[in-house]
């Protein structure tokens, strides 16, 4: 059976971050839960325009899951650990940074990564934020050295991009690397 892929989001600024993985995700054949939080349902509205029913209509193929649903399959080891190939946290705000860092949760995403982290799933996290301060600094070195990969958003120009959609997709198709799906979506070094 082919593993799926959870997208979280947070609301750190960044909603098109997460947009543009769903929307390569979908085209790239993979299958995909997504749990959104209520904070990035605001942050939604206010960078992309589109409300959260709105959202779930555009990407009706995308499992949904509700941030307090700690009844859901993906609030379970023996579920996660099954099914899900790769958890992904896009955008990460620094809030989720440090819950999970320190294994005190509050709603599904952080406990869907503490499961993760449990279980041995792959765990991404794609901070946005900035300046980071040293506690920021110190939640990804912790988390870093459990083989969870954390990281700042940071795109590339050596491509030359054009669009905001192709700075991006440079994030996004990097994400995809690191989960080892093979992707066209960003311009590699050296490939003009």
């Amino acid at each position: 059976m082919h593993k799926s892929v959870v997208l979280c989001i947070t609301g750190a600024s960044g909603a098109i971050y997460a947009e543009r993985f769903l929307k390569h995700g979908l085209r790239l054949g993979l299958n995909l839960h997504c749990v959104v939080s209520s904070n990035a349902r605001l942050v939604l509205e206010d960078e992309l325009g589109i409300s959260y029913s709105e959202f779930k209509r555009k990407y009706s193929s995308v499992t949904f899951h509700e941030p307090n649903d700690f009844r859901s399959p993906l609030a379970s080891g023996s579920f996660l650990k099954k099914r899900i190939s790769s958890v992904v946290v896009l955008p990460c705000s620094v809030s989720t940074l440090g819950k999970v860092a320190n294994g005190c949760g509050s709603n599904l995403i952080h406990r869907i990564c503490d499961v993760a982290i449990k279980e041995g799933v792959q765990l991404i996290l794609a901070v946005r934020e900035m300046p980071l301060s040293t506690i920021h600094l110190e939640n990804m070195l912790k988390l870093q050295q459990m083989g969870v990969r954390a990281f700042p958003i940071s795109p590339a120009f050596y491509g030359n991009p054009k669009t905001l959609n192709e700075l991006v997709d440079f994030v996004v198709g990097k994400i995809f690397d690191l989960m080892g799906v093979d992707n066209d979506i960003y311009n590699r070094w050296g490939e003009g």
